[in-house]
């Protein structure tokens, strides 16, 4: 790290901003819980495909937050914007664990009252969109360029990590409880508790700074300079860095380019790569854990410790992503993580087909989320940040992630109706999504590894 920088102010304010992540990761993975509680109270009436889209409606919110986040950022700034994040987390997790509030009796399951909860769950999902693009937009440019890399990458961990933490939450409030009473009462104080980091969020943003970025552009050139000064020991390299900001700011006006200014190639592979990402079925496992460990032989609380296993190879593998991406590259690691999510799979599917439980289903699982967690979970984000050219890298961003929440609804909605078909066809279609996803790498993505952003445009511009 540059003698430069203020180490402890960098690493505090970047910190804080990762728990936009862990809400992130907190929010989408807090529904595994209290999903089977849902269909009990919500959704029994009205069948496995209503179950399954309100399972994911969250999902439609993140569409919306990821589309209204560069809208925000610019109107309100980064830090604001991360701060009505936490505001919409924060009301978001109330109402959804007493969905009654005002309109409905507790104990009396209405049509309304699904609507009301889904509404409840939507609201969360704009501020998890928010969050998914703002925390990052933040962090990096708040960060030194030595070390931004590094720091961005921490969102991707607390994203993570926020899901081994709801995990351990929802084990302990099912922790020598009846199930009359988690039908009941426990699925509520799941979603209740993601208020707490969503308030410690909300109150920690009044002492980070705007960034110098976003300060430029509103014209407030003394307060970017004031903030450089906190980030640089010196004052003389705080004037160079805010004067190559300017300099950037002047330019941007001249860079910007239509969409498909370097062809449709380029604009097709971000698609397919985010459709990739989840159509091989991490969200399915994610956010229906500890129903596929009963449905393949781990009863009550056993399902919960699988999904708390889970939730620690989940972590463990993401940091040997973060370790490991600049030095094997990116296509080997994708490569090797579709081919162990494709026996992961395959061996759950098998594992149906023939009604075998035990300690295997864990070991399968295991081995599908490790994979993914090793590679298209945090190195997709870095490869659709490397290849996109610097023209239309917002644009191609905002189009490639909205498509990525549409598919995550897609696959995550639809895993309920597939799995009262046939579970072995379920997750045979995740283990082709697999098989298919590493042989797209290997025929058209190219090695970023060790290229410039220019370097890779010229790519394109050849194509």
């Amino acid at each position: 790290m540059s003698s430069y920088n203020n180490k402890k102010f960098i690493f505090t304010i970047a910190l804080i901003a990762t728990l936009g992540g862990l809400l992130f990761g907190y929010d989408t993975a807090v529904i595994s819980g209290a999903e089977q509680s849902l269909q009990k109270y919500l959704t029994a009436d009205y069948g496995s495909f209503i179950h399954g889209m309100t399972v994911s409606s969250a999902l439609i919110g993140c569409v919306i937050g990821g589309l209204l986040s560069s809208s925000f950022s610019s109107r309100l700034g980064r830090k604001r914007s991360l701060q009505v994040a936490s505001v919409l987390f924060i009301i978001s997790a109330l109402l959804s664990g007493y969905p009654e509030f005002i309109f409905f009796e507790p104990g009396q399951s209405t049509l309304g009252l699904l609507l009301m909860f889904n509404c409840y769950r939507i609201l969360g999902g704009i501020g998890v969109g928010l969050a998914s693009a703002i925390s990052p937009m933040y962090i990096s440019e708040i960060s030194p360029s030595s070390i931004r890399g590094t720091l961005v990458s921490w969102n991707q961990f607390a994203i993570i990590f926020g899901m081994l933490v709801v995990y351990f939450v929802n084990y302990g409030i099912t922790f020598g409880e009846t199930q009359q009473w988690i039908d009941s009462t426990g699925w509520r104080y799941m979603f209740m508790t993601a208020a707490l980091p969503a308030v410690l969020f909300f109150v920690l943003l009044f002492f980070v700074p705007e960034t110098p970025r976003y300060l430029t552009l509103v014209n407030k050139n003394e307060d970017a300079l004031s903030v450089l000064n906190k980030i640089y020991l010196s004052k003389e390299h705080a004037q160079k860095v805010l004067n190559d900001i300017l300099s950037t700011k002047n330019k941007e006006t001249d860079v910007k380019a239509p969409l498909f200014s370097f062809g449709k190639t380029v604009i097709i592979i971000g698609i397919v790569l985010s459709i990739f990402q989840q159509f091989i079925g991490i969200n399915v496992a994610l956010y229906y854990a500890p129903r596929i460990f009963e449905n393949l032989g781990a009863g009550g609380h056993a399902s919960m410790i699988q999904t708390v296993v889970m939730g620690f190879v989940n972590v463990i593998f993401t940091i040997i992503a973060i370790i490991y991406v600049d030095k094997f590259g990116r296509k080997p690691l994708l490569i090797i993580g579709s081919t162990g999510m494709a026996i992961g799979m395959l061996g759950m599917s098998i594992l149906t087909a023939n009604g075998t439980f035990g300690v295997i289903t864990l070991v399968f699982m295991v081995i599908y989320t490790a994979s993914f967690m090793m590679s298209w979970g945090p190195i997709i984000w870095v490869l659709l940040s490397e290849i996109f050219p610097n023209r239309i890298r917002s644009a191609a961003m905002a189009l490639a992630v909205a498509v990525q929440w549409l598919a995550n609804f897609t696959i995550t909605s639809t895993y309920p109706f597939m799995m009262d078909i046939s579970g072995t066809m379920t997750y045979g279609f995740y283990a082709l999504m697999s098989v298919l996803s590493g042989i797209f790498i290997w025929k058209f993505i190219p090695e970023t590894k060790g290229r410039t952003l220019e370097e890779i445009e010229d790519i394109w511009k050849s194509a």
